[in-house]
């Protein structure tokens, strides 16, 4: 299976243009920057003015939650109300669990956002087998629960998101395919089946994961499996790393996902989703859209080798193992990270102090093997060489950074680690802020650690060496390649929010944050609640307005909390499972 033309070279895929209200995805047109309102839907003029401030930021699709008939029923007033006030900002609207919801919505919003995961079926997390004859009736049942909005949404002239979420599959695909890209992707091409037999084309696929190696691996295979189907399976993709969380650890988880694909030039629209107001989401999107508008279309022919790693699947290259600086490297070793001489230098009187943030490898002890992976004599030497050696590519080449270890990885012995590095020079520019810079190296060293791609990391886009140091750490726990803080996943905040995410995150991380390695998911609502806190530990959930029910895993465990209790609750419930600890002293100087 083919997932892209070419991973050496940079070429956008080729789709059909589907047109959501006055904004065309896909096709010629730029990739589309959109985000979601998070105020209650019923409050028609708190949705407008956040609409139009989305919009003035550079918002250009606009997203509203309906989780009822009677929410999707004052979309009408909304978008009238837009329209009054000069706002041609397209609105999609977001349904889950009701069909009711979304063929009412349908009559007023530019695009319908569907979940196959929980449009025609309620998750109970039931072990069914399925014969092929019940399969097929529930396809058939699924069938007539879809046919009518489709045949609306055509009749009418709007769009489509058919939009799989990792954690909201069916039980039925679960039974199937498991919990895997593989059951994410066939989830959408069942409804897209049933569109495409309707005539209806104006669909967009995506495929949202709070794990960027599981998001990336759906999004490759589903392109895989539109390529197989046909040339006129061509419909454009809308990318998001779903309940990212807030801060620098959100902004380097969805850089790893959307980035990455992007590169591989996949993806017609973004999303970041953050847990921040959602005006803080355009600049993260845009600055990531603006870093392929930079990569070079006709850069030099590449050949199109055998690379190095199943793009569908993660599996980390193997490698022996070698000691470097005092530190084992390679193989089954954690990933490391290294810093040159004279960032050690500025923080050494003060290593004691930096927790888990110390440097690990100094660059110039470490022996390390620069090379040219286009030079083919140099790595024959390399190759025919007894000793495994540290490799990495060598600076100030002209290729693109991920072109670059991708075609390294290809060529040298698998034996020999490799050292990833965010850009191939050492000299900052002084023109970029650090937004650009993190998400450069995010999306730069985070996209060939989810290719399995690395054994140690080295940041040289950032001078100051704490701050590096601190984004080469969050690099390796975005990636999920090294875990050495609390991990938490929070949901965006939308309409269905049934407490204060921003606020709550912020009190459940202060109480919290000293529990390395535990992971913990903080949701507003049911909807991907129990799918995307499969990975977590624990879950924080909304249950009602004002009630909190927690998780154990995907198991809801304590329901109906009062909100003011919950927090304290959910200390309660990681003392009960043996994950409780103490918080030490003062926390480790970053910088």
């Amino acid at each position: 299976m083919v997932y892209c033309e070419n991973p050496l070279t940079y070429r956008r895929r080729a789709t059909r243009e589907v047109m959501v209200g006055r904004v065309g995805v896909g096709g010629a047109n730029p990739i589309r920057v959109q985000s979601m309102i998070t105020c209650d839907t019923m409050d028609t003029e708190a949705s407008i003015a956040q609409t139009m401030e989305l919009a003035a930021v550079g918002c250009e699709i606009v997203r509203i939650t309906a989780p009822t008939v009677k929410d999707s029923a004052n979309l009408e007033h909304i978008v009238r109300g837009l329209r009054e006030r000069g706002c041609e900002a397209p609105i999609v609207a977001d349904i889950h669990f009701k069909p009711e919801a979304a063929m009412e919505a349908a009559k007023w919003v530019d695009k319908v956002r569907i979940n196959p995961g929980n449009y025609a079926d309620s998750k109970k997390f039931k072990i069914v087998e399925y014969t092929d004859e019940q399969y097929a009736a529930e396809l058939e049942r699924i069938r007539q629960r879809f046919t009518p909005l489709v045949r609306l949404c055509r009749e009418r002239g709007i769009a489509m998101r058919i939009g799989t979420n990792h954690g909201s599959l069916s039980d039925r695909i679960m039974n199937r395919y498991g919990d895997t890209p593989l059951g994410m992707v066939e989830s959408a091409l069942e409804f897209a089946r049933i569109a495409r037999d309707l005539d209806y084309h104006a669909f967009i696929f995506s495929m949202k994961s709070s794990n960027p190696k599981v998001m990336i691996n759906a999004y490759r295979l589903l392109v895989a499996r539109l390529n197989e189907e046909g040339d006129d399976w061509n419909y454009p993709i809308h990318l998001g790393v779903t309940e990212a969380g807030e801060g620098e650890d959100a902004r380097i988880k969805s850089a790893i996902g959307i980035g990455s694909l992007l590169h591989d030039g996949i993806g017609d629209t973004i999303r970041v989703s953050l847990t921040e107001d959602s005006v803080h989401e355009i600049p993260v999107a845009r600055a990531l859209v603006d870093m392929i508008g930079k990569t070079p279309n006709a850069q030099r022919p590449m050949p199109n080798v055998q690379i190095s790693f199943d793009p569908f699947s993660y599996s980390r290259r193997a490698t022996e193992t070698i000691e470097r600086d005092g530190f084992r490297v390679g193989g089954e070793e954690l990933m490391r990270v290294v810093v040159r001489q004279a960032s050690f230098d500025k923080v050494a009187h003060k290593i004691d102090r930096m927790g888990d943030y110390k440097p690990e490898i100094v660059y110039e002890n470490a022996r390390i093997v620069e090379i040219d992976p286009r030079d083919e004599g140099a790595l024959a030497q390399l190759n025919e060489s007894g000793e495994t050696q540290l490799v990495t590519v060598r600076d100030d080449i002209d290729l693109p950074v991920i072109v670059a270890f991708r075609l390294l990885a290809s060529k040298i012995a698998p034996r020999h680690p490799i050292l990833l590095k965010d850009e191939l020079g050492r000299m900052k520019d002084e023109r970029r802020d650090f937004l650009q810079t993190l998400l450069a190296a995010a999306t730069n060293i985070g996209s060939l650690l989810c290719d399995g791609i690395g054994d140690a990391i080295l940041i040289q886009g950032e001078e100051a060496p704490g701050q590096a140091l601190r984004l080469s750490y969050n690099i390796l726990q975005g990636a999920g390649s090294r875990i050495f803080k609390t991990d938490y996943v929070a949901c965006p905040s939308c309409g269905r929010t049934l407490f204060n995410l921003q606020t709550t995150t912020a009190r459940i991380k202060e109480k919290t944050s000293h529990l390395k390695g535990v992971k913990i998911a903080i949701m507003g609502c049911i909807v991907n609640g129990p799918g995307e806190m499969a990975d977590a530990d624990f879950g924080y959930v909304g249950g009602a307005p004002g009630k909190v029910n927690l998780y154990v895993g995907k198991t809801a465990v304590k329901f109906n909390i009062p909100e003011a209790d919950a927090v304290d609750r959910l200390q309660d419930l990681i003392r009960e499972h043996g994950k409780w600890v103490e918080p030490a002293g003062a926390p480790p100087v970053l910088v």
